[in-house]
This record gives C-alpha cells, structure tokens and sequence, in this order.
C-alpha cells in the first residue's frame, strides 16, 4: 500500500517513497521506540534546495475502531494536516506521505513537510527578545493570531491533542504596528475528531496552560481572544 501526496505526481507513489526513504539528513528529532515501533525526524534539503523535514517511521502504529489492526501514525497526521489547510489553520506543507508493507509485514511510513521559513518556536521567538523588540501591540497581534487559529481547529471539533508550547511557531515580519504575524501549529500526530467542539477547545486549552510559560496576565488574554473567536465561554479556562 502506497499513499502519495505528492506535486510530482507524474512520478509513482514507490520511486518518490523509495527516493525520500534514502535520504539522510540531520536528525531534529533523534529515533524514539513507542507505538511498538521507531519514529524520527529529519531535516533534508530537497532536490530544488527546498528544506524539507522527513519524518520516518518503522511499526510505529495507532489503534482505532477503524484501524483495528493498526494503521502508521503518519497518515493520521496527514489527514489532520490535509484537514488544517482546509480549515485556515497554519500548519507546515505536505510534500508526500506514503505507507508500505515491508517483506516482515512492517509497516514503514513517511511524511515530507516543507520546512515552515522564517517561523521559529514561540518560546525562542520570546527568549531572543521577539516582544521586546516589536512592541506590545504586536505580541497582542501573536496572542489574537494564535486564538483564532485555535478556534478554527476546534470549532470543526478536532482536538491537537499534544498542544505543547513547543509546537506553536510564530513569524513577524515587518516592524512596528504594521509588522505581520503569523501563527502556525506544528505535530498533528494524535489529533483526532471529538464528539463536540467545546471537548476539543477544553482538552487543548487545558493542555496549552500547563505546558507553557504563559504568565497570568497574557493567559487571561489568550483566552479572551479565544472565547471572544469561539463565540462563548470554555468552562475551566
């Protein structure tokens, strides 16, 4: 079996998985043995210099009543990412994604992305002096920029799942109060639907809070944003 999600679309599904499987590149996010399998990250510079990130996977799986038997975790996250663009919510590119069986009946999977130029961890954007720099109008732009972003991705209930602070990127281009930003949310690898929009929106929030470093005061206006883009109140935030 073979996904492919791919421009090159002239060239088959196997020569473009093989070609991404064999390349090599610096390790962002160094093999890890869970799911019953390997997963790992890769940063790699494609054939028209592109950067790309190659997450590789071997056995690494998830369990569903659709997917009994287990289904490579990548194409999840590809189905979210695919889901996201859909939505208006920023997320990174997808170059291909593709899924096989190996002689051992071990699924091995792939998932290119394009590298999010110009973005960089919120956390990094604070600790290199991005809001100090740019002033609070604009850091009240990021908050605003990631609530709505948020609130696009629940109100369709679909819940991220691992809202950790290290996977919202921020880009500020421009200066002043006319600079841009852009918010863009990154490893959608357990995000999965919800049977309502507000379980979503609180699972997600809840996690945001306690894995960032959110004072009080910007806290209280992440969720300001929020609800006033979500239409109501989350209870508990």
């Amino acid at each position: 079996m073979a996904v492919q999600c791919a421009a090159e679309k002239e060239v088959a599904p196997q020569e473009r998985f093989d070609y991404f499987w064999s390349q090599r590149g610096e390790w962002v996010e160094e093999p890890n043995v869970r799911r019953g399998g390997e997963s790992g990250v890769q940063r790699v510079l494609g054939s028209d210099g592109q950067l790309l990130y190659v997450k590789r996977q071997t056995g690494h799986i998830y369990r569903s009543l659709l997917h009994p038997f287990g289904r490579p975790t990548v194409l999840r996250e590809r189905d979210a990412l695919t889901v996201m663009t859909a939505l208006g919510v920023r997320v990174p590119q997808i170059v291909f994604s593709g899924a096989q069986r190996d002689p051992v009946h071990q699924w091995r999977a792939l998932l290119v992305t394009k590298s999010l130029d110009g973005f960089e961890e919120i956390e990094h954007w604070y600790a290199g002096g991005g809001r100090e720099r740019h002033g609070e109008v604009v850091h009240d732009r990021v908050l605003k920029d990631l609530a709505e972003n948020l609130t696009r991705m629940h109100k369709a209930r679909w819940q991220h799942s691992c809202l950790y602070i290290k996977h919202v990127f921020v880009r500020v281009t421009g200066e002043g109060d006319s600079a841009n930003v852009e918010v863009a949310l990154i490893d959608l690898e357990k995000c999965r639907l919800r049977l309502t929009a507000r379980r979503a929106a609180a699972h997600d929030m809840k996690q945001l809070r306690r894995h960032s470093s959110f004072n009080a005061a910007d806290w209280k206006k992440l969720v300001y944003f929020y609800q006033a883009a979500f239409g109501s109140a989350i209870k508990g935030l």
